[in-house]
C-alpha cells in the first residue's frame, strides 16, 4: 500500500492558491487604477491592451469589479462604479492627512493669497487629497482624486527630488507609460527639472498646465521619506516667479505645522 507523505505547510505547492489569488487581486487592481486615469469610459480592448493582459482576463475582471459596483458598463464602455463614493467620503472624512490638511491649507490660501494643494505619493503618480481657492481662482478644473504625475509640477518634482536613478527610471516609464510624458522621455530629461542642489522646494512654469506657475515643497513621515507634498499654485497673469517664491517660507511653516499635527496620528 502507497503512503502519502503530508505536505509541509508553507512549501510551494500549499502556497500555490494563495500566490495565485495574491496575482488576481494584483491585477483587479491594475485594471480599477487604469479606470480611474482614464478621462472618459474604455473599451475593454483598450483596457485590456493598456494593462497587457488578454481580453478574456480583462473581462473576468471587469465582471468581478462589476459585481461589487466598483465598475459600471454602457454599452461596450466601462467606468468607475458608484460604490467608489463611500470609499471617497470615508477616507475624506477619516484620513488624518486630509482632516488635518484642510485648515491648514485654508490659513495658508489666506495669508498668500494663492490656491493652495495637498498631494501624496502613490507608487509613481500622486494623488490630489485637497484643495483650498486662493484670491485669483485656477481656470481650470482638478477634482480631489486625480492622478497625477510625479514628472510635472512642483508639487510632484518635489517628492522624487532626491532620487537615485533606478528610482526615476522607473518613474519615467510610468509616467510614459500613463501618457504624462511623450515616448523617448528621458532620466536626463527630467533631472533637468528637478531643484538644483540646496534646494528645499520646486518650482514650476507652465509644465502640467500652461499659464500656471507655482512652487511646492515636502511633507517627511516619521522615516524621514517624502510621501506627501505642499504646493502654492497661480495663475501666470496674477504674479511672477519671484513673487511666487517670496511665499515659499510662508509655505514651509505651513508644511511643518502639517507635519507636526500629524505626528500624532498613524500615518
Amino acid at each position: 500500500m502507497a503512503t502519502t507523505t503530508p505536505t509541509p505547510a508553507g512549501s510551494p505547492a500549499d502556497e500555490g492558491p494563495k500566490a495565485s489569488n495574491m496575482r488576481s487581486l494584483s491585477r483587479a487592481m491594475e485594471v480599477f487604477a487604469e479606470l480611474q486615469r482614464a478621462e472618459r469610459p474604455q473599451r475593454l480592448s483598450d483596457l485590456a491592451r493598456n494593462c497587457g493582459m488578454s481580453l478574456p482576463t480583462t473581462l473576468r475582471i471587469l465582471r468581478v469589479l462589476q459585481d461589487f459596483g466598483m465598475v459600471s458598463q454602457t454599452d461596450k464602455s466601462y467606468r468607475i462604479g458608484p460604490a467608489v463614493l463611500p470609499a471617497a467620503k470615508s477616507f475624506l472624512e477619516n484620513d488624518p492627512l486630509a482632516v488635518a490638511g484642510r485648515p491648514v491649507l485654508q490659513q495658508l490660501a489666506t495669508q498668500t493669497g494663492m490656491s493652495v494643494s495637498l498631494h501624496t505619493r502613490l507608487g509613481n503618480e500622486r494623488i490630489l487629497v485637497a484643495r483650498v481657492q486662493g484670491e485669483a481662482p485656477m481656470q481650470y478644473d482638478l477634482p480631489l482624486g486625480k492622478r497625477l504625475p510625479l514628472t510635472r509640477g512642483a508639487a510632484g518634482k518635489i517628492l522624487i527630488a532626491d532620487a537615485s536613478d533606478a528610482e526615476l527610471e522607473q518613474v519615467v516609464a510610468a509616467a510614459i507609460a500613463a501618457g504624462h510624458e511623450e515616448p523617448g522621455f528621458t532620466v536626463e530629461e527630467l533631472r533637468s527639472r528637478l531643484p538644483g542642489p540646496g534646494l528645499d522646494y520646486a518650482y514650476s512654469a507652465n509644465e502640467r498646465v500652461v499659464g500656471v506657475l507655482s512652487v511646492g515643497v515636502a511633507l517627511t513621515n516619521r522615516a524621514g521619506r517624502a510621501n506627501e507634498a505642499m504646493a502654492l499654485n497661480c495663475p501666470a497673469e496674477a504674479t511672477t516667479e519671484e513673487k511666487i517664491k517670496a511665499n515659499v517660507p510662508e509655505l514651509r511653516r505651513a508644511a511643518r505645522r502639517l507635519s507636526e499635527l500629524l505626528e500624532g496620528s498613524v500615518h
